[in-house]
């Protein structure tokens, strides 16, 4: 027990700073996903074809959110280490090197959806149904992205300002940004969707300008915050030049190309599996779209979790303290497998009854109770993988997070559920609980990898010498 205890419990002190970054995220993740709950109630009560075509729009801007998330998890490496080894301007130039990233991911995002807009939408409606309903699900859908453009550029900067704050330490900031944002999505969704207080019932239009609205605001309390307090002044006089050094951009471009091609290939995947589940109906989009919204509000936790992660282990990379970023990552594992077992419980008792919320037919809303009974009896396992992955990052083993993530992805994952739906007769909730299983398998690979130790790594050390490390 006493062995135990070492490896797996920490003391006041640790819990104190693991607090001190989880719950502000927990908090904002939190009332953003429960917004988006709501959010996906008040549209699934316009119908299930407007709940589908937003669900499939969605699914296109999940890939671009994560090849942002993508494009600056390089950077974050660094920043994180950076600000261990209390290397402000290094991390001023890592901010930079995020602006330039996220800037050409967003152009090259919206001219891709402004050209092949309509063929995209189509790959998720060749499921059993009728043909008018698939018609009218497309109608739906290229009238939320249309509105939803103008909504990247605000998304891209929030996200560069909301991971460095992260990376160094402040998660309050983000937090109270993104609950601003969501509000400001809340109110927008009541006022514009169904046109209450004499606002025009714009429908799916509404519910895009909403957020649209929503994330100028949470990029406006973001950048007028750090301008005006001294307490973030690394991040002041950033737009005076956007000069970086050229050794960091190669290094950072170096182990950055890795995460971001995971990124784009790990959500590319999850949008795959979902075209592969539809070719079952075309009410599996209404059901895994309802399971999606409900399950982000529980993974908030191992979300948060992985935060801690990154953060906690990358101060103590980048200060040279790898024998206490060793101590720690077993300790955050283990939390973060004990929250998410008492969390998937709770989330399996309220399964059967947030689908009821939603205006659609009963076969899809059974459906959705059971992807989410699925997805909280995998939870536990999901958090430590998602740990796993994050503590690969922290150390700058990004060829091997790369590997974990997106080829566990695609060379079993997709695979499987491919051949589970294209050469079996097996209904969608078998082959769902045997495709997510396979998370199992991953789990495990996860768990060998942060043991063989091959993370532990300070690779802002000695400057020019960080480039020089191999992965």
């Amino acid at each position: 027990m006493g062995k135990f205890r070492r490896t797996f419990i920490g003391d006041r002190a640790f819990y104190r700073s693991v607090r001190l970054i989880v719950v502000p995220v927990i908090i904002q993740h939190s009332v953003t996903n429960f917004v988006s709950l709501l959010d996906n109630i008040m549209v699934g009560q316009l119908g299930t074809a407007q709940m589908s075509g937003v669900a499939i729009t969605n699914q296109l801007l999940f890939v671009f959110a994560l090849c942002i998330f993508g494009g600056l998890s390089g950077p974050g490496i660094f920043t994180a280490q950076y600000y261990g080894a209390g290397d402000m301007e290094g991390l001023r130039d890592t901010f930079r090197v995020k602006l330039w990233f996220v800037g050409a991911i967003t152009l090259l995002t919206g001219a891709a959806l402004i050209i092949w807009h309509s063929p995209l939408i189509r790959l998720f409606l060749t499921g059993q149904g009728d043909p008018a309903q698939a018609e009218r699900m497309l109608g739906f859908g290229e009238e939320y992205l249309a509105w939803m453009l103008p909504g990247l550029i605000p998304f891209a900067l929030s996200m560069s300002y909301a991971t460095t704050l992260r990376e160094s330490g402040e998660a309050v900031l983000p937090m109270k940004a993104g609950i601003a944002a969501v509000l400001t999505n809340l109110v927008g969704n009541w006022l514009l969707i169904f046109g209450n207080l004499g606002f025009p019932a714009l429908g799916v239009k509404g519910a895009a300008i909403a957020t649209v609205a929503s994330r100028f605001v949470e990029l406006g309390v973001l950048m007028g915050t750090v301008a005006r307090t001294g307490r973030f002044s690394y991040l002041h006089h950033v737009y005076r030049r956007l000069r970086v050094p050229r050794e960091l951009l190669l290094s950072v471009a170096r182990r950055g190309a890795p995460l971001f091609l995971n990124e784009v290939l790990w959500s590319l995947g999850m949008t795959a599996l979902t075209q592969a589940y539809s070719v079952r109906a075309l009410l599996v989009l209404s059901a895994l779209n309802i399971s999606t919204t409900v399950t982000n509000l529980f993974n908030v936790f191992f979300f948060g979790m992985g935060n801690a992660v990154a953060v906690l282990i990358g101060h103590s990379l980048g200060a040279g303290k790898l024998r206490k970023a060793e101590d720690e990552v077993w300790k955050l594992f283990f939390l973060s497998f004990a929250m998410c077992v008492v969390i998937g419980g709770l989330m399996a008792a309220f399964s059967p009854l947030f689908p009821e919320l939603y205006n659609i037919e009963q076969e899809a809303r059974a459906l959705a109770s059971r992807f989410i009974l699925i997805s909280a009896v995998l939870m536990p396992f999901h958090a430590v993988s998602h740990a796993s992955y994050f503590t690969l990052r922290s150390g700058g083993s990004t060829v091997l997070t790369f590997l974990f993530d997106s080829a566990f992805t695609w060379l079993l994952l997709i695979p499987a559920t491919w051949a589970l739906v294209h050469w079996t007769d097996l209904a969608i909730l078998p082959v769902y609980l045997l495709s997510q299983s396979l998370n199992v398998v991953k789990t495990a690979i996860g768990i060998a990898l942060v043991r063989s130790g091959v993370w532990r790594r300070n690779i802002v050390a000695a400057g020019e010498a960080a480039a020089s490390l191999q992965d």
